[in-house]
């Protein structure tokens, strides 16, 4: 790392255009299965309104409680409007699984496309007041790729040929801001400007990957829960910064035993999810010497911890729940966590930065207050930093 601390700041999010609240989100997907299960039977005598009073039962079962996770957003018009007929991604009327992967990825390319320009709107020409532009764009997402991607795209409009360099972080899933935020530090450890600035955007559209023909518990808890998300921020090394976190380190683990337990494969009707049951009870085994080294790793001991903000990623309910009872943590250590889950659903990788940019806008984040962030994902990894806010 560079001698200067390097500081984490400069949030801006692009909310998805399309908000559903859990009970809307239940209802359509109901009904959503119900359609699927009623075109690839291809039977007349199918009760299709049965089907769907016991998926919505199903869903409800397995999926997060409406105390949980409050509602969640999309960026696909088609979230929430039960006229499959006439849809483009998921005409369930005649494609029980939605389209392919090949037309998802378009969708995907012209969402991101249209974020890109959004996150740097202001860096317009014709206005007066510009951001430099980054000297590194790093593009993180698991959810879709296109080459050219959307920041090469940005480069081009903005005329930013000479001045930034584009690296994409992609396919690690959940834990992926952590890693990014490590290779955005390598960059201003090689760099010999103090100006040099790292910025990192998130785009994952994981309501796009929805496949409603499949039907079992691990697919309802997956289609209920994840939801899109949209961030940029950046890394620097400057001293002028104000706000934000100093980063003090990083420590990655896989866990033994457990390369099945996450899984995120391309299959023909989008990404395919595998969620095992044992993960909480994996990450339990391991998350406490995980926070000794972690806290080493940084020049500190463990019990500087202890009355730390947690920003911990919330893959459900349930582990937000058992990272509190381990590590006997109080409501106010998780309660930035607890917030972005219940607002915006699990964004993936953009899920920890909105919990960031939600600690630094909480006037109960004082300076000098010391951030644990933890993150899981495929692996299966356990991913985590050590930040002070300034």
């Amino acid at each position: 790392m560079p001698p200067s601390p390097l500081v984490l700041h400069n949030f801006h999010i692009c909310l998805p255009r399309y908000y559903g609240t859990h009970e809307q989100t239940v209802q359509w997907l109901a009904a959503a299965h119900a359609q699927s299960e009623a075109t690839s039977r291809k039977d007349p005598g199918f009760d299709q309104g049965a089907f769907r009073r016991q998926m919505e039962r199903h869903i409800r079962r397995f999926g997060p409680t409406p105390q949980a996770l409050g509602g969640r957003r999309s960026d696909i018009g088609e979230f929430l409007d039960e006229r499959f007929e006439d849809k483009r991604l998921f005409p369930l009327h005649r494609r029980p699984e939605g389209e392919t992967l090949s037309a998802r990825m378009d969708a995907f390319a012209e969402m991101a496309d249209r974020v890109f320009e959004e996150l740097y709107s202001h860096e317009d020409a014709s206005k007066p007041v510009k951001e430099p532009p980054p000297d590194e764009l790093l593009h993180v997402t698991c959810t879709g790729y296109a080459s050219p991607s959307a920041g090469q795209k940005l480069i081009e409009q903005l005329k930013w040929h000479e001045r930034t360099h584009l690296t994409h972080i992609y396919h690690m899933g959940c834990y992926a801001s952590l890693p990014a935020m490590r290779v955005a530090a390598g960059f201003l450890a090689s760099s010999s400007s103090p100006q040099t600035r790292c910025d990192l955007v998130h785009t994952e559209i994981c309501t796009l990957h929805l496949n409603p023909l499949r039907h079992d518990a691990e697919q309802l808890v997956v289609q209920s829960l994840f939801a899109d998300g949209y961030i940029r921020y950046s890394l620097s090394q400057s001293p002028g910064t104000s706000g934000g976190f100093a980063v003090l380190g990083f420590l990655e683990r896989l866990i033994p035993n457990s390369l099945e337990d996450i899984g995120w494969i391309p299959g023909d009707f989008g990404m395919r999810m595998t969620l095992s049951r044992h993960v909480p009870d994996k990450i339990a085994l391991v998350l406490e010497p995980f926070l000794t080294a972690l806290a080493a790793e940084c020049g500190c001991s463990r019990d500087d911890l202890r009355e730390a903000v947690y920003a911990v990623h919330p893959g459900g309910p349930r582990i937000l729940d058992k990272v509190g009872e381990w590590l006997k943590l109080a409501p106010p250590q998780l309660a930035a966590s607890r917030e972005i889950l219940f607002e915006r659903g699990n964004m993936s990788s953009a899920t920890l930065p909105h919990i960031w940019e939600r600690l630094l806008k909480n006037p109960e984040t004082r300076p000098g207050s010391l951030v644990v962030s933890l993150a899981f994902g495929p692996g299966l990894t356990i991913y985590g930093s050590l930040m002070r806010c300034l």
